[in-house]
């Protein structure tokens, strides 16, 4: 006699609706938040999915709990750090959005363009730890108390982060744009054609 097969989530059923509808309002705002953390578009798509993927079976609760953005901040930035801490974890920094982007995720993106590289190569630099609480500061516009909730550190710690990361970014970004003058071509010709009036 062959058993029935058994359903893999035996827990509540989750809200699908509710689920679906907070995924399409803030997916591109999580994923955003994700490559900005990670640097790398496919990267991002992974820790956006096992946000997501740990969130499903908790949503009733995480919706009776208030806060579903902190929540998913608050996972996002821990599965970001635990993937940083394993031994495979290699990253990449990269000086632009692919093309291959889908036109939604081109719109919910438009922040982060080509003009974005060398951010991107100064944010690849910082330790984790100092990355989110930049990216959670900066992108999410969360306060320092928001942030050392949804990151479970105390103010004064998310303080010193954020000051220690902005004055690499800081560095980082001076010498890439010192870098960038240096590379420019020295043209003699003027952009514009002089001004001039006539006075009859």
């Amino acid at each position: 006699m062959v058993e029935p097969a058994r359903p893999a989530w035996d827990g509540p059923v989750p809200d699908d609706a509710g689920f679906r509808e907070w995924m399409l309002v803030r997916g591109s705002a999580l994923r955003r938040k994700a490559f900005l953390l990670c640097g790398d578009w496919s990267a991002a798509d992974d820790l956006v999915q096992d946000v997501l993927v740990a969130m499903y079976p908790r949503w009733s609760r995480i919706v009776r709990g208030g806060n579903v953005d902190a929540y998913a901040n608050r996972v996002l930035v821990g599965k970001h750090v635990d993937a940083r801490r394993r031994p495979w974890w290699r990253e990449r920094p990269v000086d632009g959005v692919p093309d291959s982007v889908d036109s939604t995720s081109e719109r919910a993106i438009a922040a982060v363009d080509e003009r974005d590289g060398p951010l991107m190569s100064a944010l690849a630099t910082l330790p984790a730890g100092q990355r989110a609480v930049l990216v959670l500061r900066f992108a999410d516009d969360l306060s320092i108390e928001e942030i050392a909730q949804v990151m479970g550190i105390p103010a004064g710690t998310v303080k010193s982060r954020l000051s220690r990361g902005t004055e690499t970014l800081r560095a980082h970004l001076e010498v890439s744009g010192e870098r960038a003058r240096r590379a420019a071509p020295l043209d003699p010709t003027p952009t514009s054609a002089p001004v001039t009036e006539d006075l009859s």
